[in-house]
Order: C-alpha cells, then structure tokens, then sequence
C-alpha cells in the first residue's frame, strides 16, 4: 500500500472524499477545505493508518501545487483596491507582528535563526487559503474583504521575502543585494507587460481559448517556471518567484477580453484548485510528525500557545488596517483572518527542520497551531460577519406616528424635485 501507484490513487481519492465531507458537514459547521485535506492526510499517512507515504513524485507535485497556490494569491490580488491606505497600514501592522513575533521566538528558541524561523511563522497570513473563503462569502469587495486582501498580500509577501534574506545561505549583504536583484528584474517585466498593448498575445489566447492549444494556460506554465526557476538560481525561496509570476501574469491579461479573462480564471482555478493545491495539502498531512507532537507534552502544549500568539501578534496589529467606520464585528473578523496562517508556516518550519534550526516537535506544534488557525479563524470571522448582516436586515426602524410625506410628482419628462416652489 506504500507503493507509487497506490499512494496517487489514494490521494486522489482523498481529494474527491475533501469536497463532499464539506458539503456534509456544511448545514452544522462550515469548515475550510483544505482543513479536511491536512486531516486525511494524517489519518491515511504514516502517523495514524500508514495507507500512504510520500515519495519524491508526489513531494514534486506537493512542489507545485504550493507555487500554485501562491501564483494564483499574486494573481488575484487587485492592487488598485488596495493601495494607498489599506497596504500602507497593511505594510505597518506587519512590521510589527515581525518585531512581535522575533521576540517571541527569542523566549522559546533563544539560538537566532530559530527566534527568526519562529518570527516568521506568526507573522504570516494565509492570503492563499483565504481568498477563496471571502469570495465564497461574496465579502471580496467589501472594506472588510479589501483589507483582508491587503493584510494577506503583505502577510504573504513580506515574509517571503525574510526567509529570503535569512535562509538562503548567503550573509544578509550579499542576500540582500541578490533580492533586490530580483525584484528589479521582475519589476522591469512587470511595467514593460503593464505598457505593452499585447494586441497580438491577446488575439492568440482568444483563438486557442476553446482548442488543444491552450495558448494562454502554456504561457502561465512558462511564466510561473520561468520566475520560479530564476528565483532558485538566485538562491532566493521559490514562492518569491510564484507570487511575481502570478502579479506579471495578472498584468499581462489585464487588457484582454473580460469574457476571455472569465474563462482563462475558471480554467486556473481548475488546475490549481482542481489538481495541484489539493496535493500539496493533503501531503503536508502526510507529512505531519504526529509522534514528536504527541511524545512530548511540552511540544503539544506549544499548539495552543502559538494559536494564541497568532491572535496576538499577527492578529492584533492586522486591526491597524481596519476601515475607516468599520464596526465591531468587522474589526474582530480582521483581527482573526489576519491571524489565520498555514502556507508559510509549512514552508518555513521545513526550513528550520531541515537546517536544525528548531525541532521537530516545535515544527510540528507551528503547523498544527496553523491548521487550528485555519480551521478555526475564518469560520469564527465569517459568523461575525453573517450576525453583522442579519442585524442590518432585522433592525428595528424608529417608530414614527407622523403622516408619511407627500409623494413627489413630476410634469411629463421633467424629473421630480424636493425643492419647495418659489413665487416668481
């Protein structure tokens, strides 16, 4: 049962089982997809039932699918909607949940690269894994849903760039300046993509929408490998390069057709969402080291503990990038999406796991803390929302005994008017 063939058939139908325990379990308890997907993982993994373990073909798929996700985290972010205020506060909010989270990380982990991995764990936000959450709830536009979108692209985005300074073997200089580097490279792309009309690219996708051909899906294969591939030969972290991709990719398809881009996002959703993310998901449970969480007493009581770190250091200043005239609900529901973390957390525990920079126990006690968080955080923000909107609907109006006014009235074409008449 360990083999290749059935491990690929087993996690496929682990990600057929995800989607229909949702549906289930939907009129009781909604809970995040992708929270039923670590789950099955462990239960099928080494760590419970030992049905699947991973291999190297499937961590390369897992691979993928994580540059998935955050392709489609830097594709779907609109920064129009979010500049100026909203990623301003965003930007400050995070700086201090990394200062929080450093320091936090210095009283469990005194070594400094363990304080930093630690760091960057809680000060991150699952943009990713929350986007689809607040489209589903149809909040994307809304103040709350922009800031959410702000606090998740720079909860996603400044820390990989940290683990890019920190964690590529370079010393911070040399880091820094192989960073900057790439970021003025995919910069170029970017502002040449943003003033080209790309007439000629757009007609080609148009053609090949509905062919084998497929033109505009190749071109998102070779953009997000391209950049992928540029930013592991800088020695930069890969995921770098997978949220520039899907930024370059968003900015090139801007001036296309909005029928063909409605198309073209259904059909990234569909490998994305439908094939690779689900993977990387479902092997990050597989991978899950149940026992050193369990084994020690002090490593499971690490889960709760950075839980409620994510409240306080990433959750806390997340409120700094509340709406103006936002109320209470809409404040608590920031305060727990922007706490909510998974991706980096995985991405950056295996760093540290893997460099001996924290243990196995503190790695696994970060990701369970993320998938609580998770499961947990945007469940909690989306009935803080729902209950926010019953009372708007169900609100009492103001009894009033006076006459209703009188009904305006209009001559033919002209429209009404509230003015009182003047004598002339």
């Amino acid at each position: 049962m360990q083999s290749l063939p059935a491990s690929l058939v087993l996690i496929a139908a682990l990600a057929v089982i995800a989607p229909l325990a949702v549906r289930l379990l939907d009129p009781v308890l909604k809970v995040p997809i992708v929270v039923f997907e670590i789950v099955l993982g462990m239960l099928l993994g080494p760590s419970l039932l030992g049905w699947i373990e991973s291999t190297p073909f499937t961590d390369t798929l897992a691979d993928f699918g994580l540059a998935m996700l955050f392709f489609v985290a830097g594709n779907e972010i609109d920064f129009t909607a979010i500049r100026g205020r909203p990623i301003k506060r965003a930007s400050t909010g995070w700086i201090i949940s990394l200062a929080a989270g450093i320091g936090a990380g210095f009283l469990l982990a005194p070594a400094p690269e363990g304080a930093v991995i630690i760091g960057v764990a809680l000060c991150s936000t699952a943009l990713g894994t929350l986007l689809p959450i607040i489209r589903d709830a149809g909040e994307s536009t809304s103040p709350t849903g922009i800031a959410v979108a702000a606090l998740g692209a720079v909860g996603e985005f400044g820390p990989l760039i940290a683990i890019s300074l920190f964690f590529t073997g370079k010393q911070v200089g040399a880091a820094s300046a192989v960073l900057l580097g790439f970021v003025f490279l995919t910069g170029v792309a970017i502002f040449y993509a943003s003033r080209a009309r790309h007439t000629l690219f757009h007609a080609q996708v148009t053609r090949t929408l509905h062919t084998s051909s497929q033109f505009a899906m190749r071109s998102i294969m070779l953009i997000l490998s391209s950049l992928v591939v540029l930013s592991m030969v800088l020695g930069l972290d890969m995921l770098l390069g997978a949220f520039a991709a899907g930024v370059l990719w968003q900015v090139i398809i801007s001036r296309a057709p909005e029928a063909d881009r409605r198309v073209i996002e259904t059909k990234i959703d569909a490998v994305a969402f439908g094939f690779l993310v689900p993977i990387f998901f479902i092997d990050t449970g597989i991978d899950f080291d149940l026992g050193a969480l369990t084994s020690s007493v002090a490593a499971l009581a690490l889960v709760p503990l950075f839980l409620v770190l994510l409240l306080f250091i990433r959750g806390l200043p997340s409120l700094i990038a509340a709406p103006v005239g936002s109320t209470r609900a809409d404040k608590t529901a920031l305060l727990l999406f922007g706490a909510t973390g998974l991706p980096i957390i995985v991405a950056v525990t295996t760093i540290g796991r893997e460099h001996g920079f924290i243990t196995s126990g503190m790695s696994s006690a970060l990701v369970g803390a993320g998938m609580l968080s998770v499961l947990l955080f945007p469940l909690l923000a989306l009935r803080q929302l729902q209950r926010k909107e019953s009372r708007t609907v169900h609100a009492p109006r103001p009894h009033d005994d006076s006459p209703p006014p009188p009904r305006p009235t209009h001559d033919g074409g002209l429209p009404p008017s509230d003015a009182a008449p003047t004598g002339g």
